[in-house]
């Protein structure tokens, strides 16, 4: 039987045939980039123009997508990376060369490390300056690739025009095959600038390549696990990013095997489950369990220096790990590893394994967290969990929050119920600071229904005071929580233990409610016992809104040192 590959092509309407053989007049580079990404689904992008990217941004115009532009590039890629993960969707971030192109780098190493799927499309210096030339193009760098290679999955080069469609869909299949992440586009200003006479571009296929794991070891992992006495799993943010927290909780009760979450793991399995061991990762207790298992079931980590208290984590059982990033399986412990997304792993494993039966499961896993609770109490932190509580109680359980690096979300990383998969997101990935508020405003352009949240600390807040002009003009459901103890708090922590003084950590900072109000955002001043009823009055609002708290919270003690 022959099968003609022609029958799964996308057929063209009369319409659309007779618009091909006449385009419309006055098209040019960008017209091609915007009409790709429309062919390829997308609906939103974001960014920041500037001269050489001025041909996309003028093709905006004729098209149907919705741009959301940001004030500082770096914090664009913040919202696109925030989009990607809400949506599970392609998140477009359109640069301009040279310095704007490199603010948006610290925004993509977060997207890489989250598995976010970027597709950043920078324009470059004319196509005659390509090449390490020293032709004194405004923006010019030696090699602009080179400094994004280290970053993102791939990168692609046009130099035609004809070569920007397929290199767009070759961008988005390799962002949308697992592990997500970002990738590059680079196009030439004058290819962006130069009338077209191509046909407009109708219809893209960019279809992911799925990652399947291989037979024979899921049956090698499925008879590991059946057979195991103290089997335990480790749930990571592959588990969120996949979609596969359902099969997760299934697999978890037919093995009857407790689960821990990492921290970019968040809501992968329900917090109040009976085998839920919650996500206690920089907790002795925690570490010791899951030592003593002799089968662990790492999904979707690395376990890398965040999942492995500090590198302090020594299995004694035999590991099996399900990583969709090759060069993370065994990067630090020796496994069974298995190369898959974890959809498609626990979706296998969940079929393949015998089902066991444990009455001690629940009990071994209450004994471990009243030893955490025992722990965390005596160390009189009562301030920060309530703080902590109060935004758990004011934040609705659809609604999505945003975590800058700050001491409360160092609490939320470990203490905080995220209630359901795919609703709490940090900077945890790469670490760098001003993620929380520009993130909150892609979420809320990905789904503008749902309040959204945001949480910063006063110094990772003065990255982003810029956006609070975006949150405004594009009248986003989101709430900024500002919590002001006037430095680096975490880092006045760290140097004081470290040093018994501190450098540079202590911040002049301006009035935020003042300042919030003179970008016409609704703001208030809120203390411990109110920040409840502010918090859930200032979500329940539509438009933006900031809640400042003056508070200085302490971290509870490590368990690594």
């Amino acid at each position: 039987m022959s099968h003609d590959h022609h029958d799964d092509r996308p057929q063209l309407t009369a319409a659309q045939a007779a618009a091909v053989l006449d385009p419309p007049a006055g098209r040019n580079g960008g017209d091609l980039v915007v009409e790709s990404l429309q062919g390829l689904g997308a609906t939103t992008v974001f960014g920041l123009p500037g001269q050489h990217a001025l041909g996309m941004f003028d093709a905006l115009r004729r098209s149907s997508l919705r741009y959301v532009g940001l004030r500082v590039e770096n914090n664009a890629g913040f919202a696109a990376d925030a989009y990607g993960r809400i949506t599970g969707e392609v998140a477009p971030l359109l640069l301009s060369t040279g310095p704007g192109a490199l603010t948006s780098l610290a925004a993509l190493q977060e997207a890489a490390a989250a598995s976010a799927p970027v597709l950043a499309i920078s324009s470059q210096i004319p196509t005659a300056g390509l090449g390490g030339g020293r032709h004194g193009y405004l923006h010019e760098l030696r090699d602009q690739q080179a400094s994004v290679r280290d970053i993102v999955k791939s990168v692609h080069t046009v130099r035609t025009a004809s070569q920007i469609p397929s290199a767009i869909a070759a961008a988005w299949e390799s962002a949308l095959t697992a592990p997500h992440g970002p990738v590059w586009v680079e196009i030439p200003q004058d290819v962006l600038l130069a009338e077209t006479t191509l046909p407009v571009v109708s219809a893209m296929d960019a279809t992911p390549r799925e990652l399947y794991p291989r037979p024979e070891l899921t049956i090698a992992a499925a008879h590991l696990l059946s057979n195991a006495e103290r089997p335990v799993i480790i749930a990571g943010g592959g588990v969120v990013r996949s979609d596969a927290s359902g099969k997760l909780v299934a697999l978890a009760e037919k093995l009857d095997a407790p689960v821990v979450t990492t921290f970019g793991g968040k809501g992968a399995f329900p917090w109040e489950h009976p085998l839920s061991l919650r996500s206690w990762l920089e907790d002795r207790h925690t570490t010791d369990f899951l030592e003593d298992a002799d089968v662990l079931l790492v999904v979707g980590s690395g376990l890398g220096e965040l999942s492995s208290n500090y590198l302090t984590f020594r299995p004694r059982g035999r590991v099996i790990q399900i990583e969709a990033d090759a060069g993370k399986l065994e990067s630090n412990h020796p496994a069974l590893g298995i190369h898959s997304d974890a959809r498609e792993a626990l979706s296998d494993l969940l079929e393949a394994v015998e089902p066991r039966e444990d009455a001690d499961a629940a009990e071994r896993v209450r004994t471990v967290l009243e030893k955490v609770r025992v722990r965390i109490e005596a160390q009189e932190l009562t301030l920060e969990q309530q703080v902590l509580a109060a935004v758990r109680e004011a934040l609705p359980d659809a609604a999505p929050s945003f975590w800058d690096m700050t001491i409360l979300a160092y609490w939320a990383w470990s203490a905080f119920d995220a209630r359901r998969p795919n609703t709490m997101h940090s900077a945890q990935g790469a670490g760098g600071l001003g993620y929380g508020f520009p993130a909150a405003i892609g979420a809320a352009a990905a789904d503008p229904t749902k309040p959204v949240l945001a949480v910063s600390g006063d110094g990772g807040a003065m990255y982003s005071i810029a956006e609070l002009a975006t949150a405004r003009q594009y009248d986003l459901p989101l709430t900024w929580l500002i919590v002001d103890d006037g430095g680096y708090g975490i880092l006045r922590e760290y140097m004081t233990g470290a040093f018994g003084e501190t450098t540079g950590t202590e911040l002049s900072r301006p009035d935020f409610v003042a300042l919030a109000e003179s970008f016409g955002v609704p703001a208030v001043r809120t203390t411990p016992e109110s920040l409840a009823a502010d918090l859930g009055k200032a979500l329940a609002a539509p438009g933006p809104s900031v809640v400042v708290l003056p508070a200085l919270l302490r971290m509870f003690e490590p368990t690594h040192l």
